[in-house]
């Protein structure tokens, strides 16, 4: 007899599935009718996320973040038609103000959906963490080429030449990754032990079902398996 597998799933870690770190449980229903901002200031619960189809939503630390920056940089390059023709929503959720939204799409030129949660009721109910942890199970984002020197100075930069100087979010809140829907239903759970520990997209696109995945070390290409 087949065994049943609940749809809550326990959190996996880049590297090895293993892992030292405890087993983590999202449970969307706790979050289901906190609210989130769109672009223009609109709120609405962030249950409509994935209520309808499988969504993969990613929560950054902030959006001067260097390497938040980086990995979303790579995450504008899926096309948009390789997730309509999987029936997947790709989501990115930060902290800040919404005023921040559309500068850090035009900067980033990611074309996907993008939202707040700026008081970080979503990151603080699902238990993401807090101040950075460097650890075996924490591995370095392949989607962050700049080194950290480089990376805060040209963070720096951005926050000196913005027409509003803010941290554009909590530097202590660290992010994540979640494969959700339809409905309350979690397939997949990553939360970042800090500011590199990102899922690679490519994992996170093949663990949503995606039937294509992106070369990221050049231009990308799309390559069939």
């Amino acid at each position: 007899m087949a065994e049943v597998v609940s749809p809550i799933t326990r959190q996996v870690t880049k590297g090895d599935q293993d892992t030292r770190s405890p087993p983590v449980v999202v449970r969307l229903q706790d979050v289901e009718e906190s609210l989130i901002y769109d672009r223009h200031g609109v709120s609405f619960p962030f249950k409509r996320l994935c209520q309808d189809r499988k969504s993969i939503i990613i929560f950054v630390r902030s959006f001067l973040c260097y390497s938040c920056k980086e990995y979303v940089d790579d995450l504008g390059k899926i096309p948009i038609e390789t997730l309509e023709d999987a029936d997947i929503r790709l989501i990115v959720i930060g902290q800040c103000d919404y005023h921040h939204i559309e500068p850090f799409c035009a900067l980033t030129g990611y074309p996907h959906e993008m939202y707040v949660d700026p008081q970080r009721c979503i990151y603080q109910k699902l238990g993401m963490k807090t101040e950075e942890r460097f650890t075996d199970c924490a591995k370095r984002s392949p989607h962050v080429k700049s080194s950290v020197f480089v990376g805060q100075m040209r963070s720096i930069w951005r926050a000196m030449t913005s027409p509003i100087f803010d941290f554009q979010g909590d530097l202590h809140q660290q992010g994540g990754a979640i494969i959700a829907g339809p409905g309350s239903q979690v397939h997949f759970s990553h939360f970042d032990m800090n500011r590199l520990d990102h899922m690679p997209i490519t994992w996170l696109l093949q663990l949503a079902g995606v039937q294509q995945t992106l070369d990221f070390s050049d231009k990308p290409k799309i390559i069939h398996v």
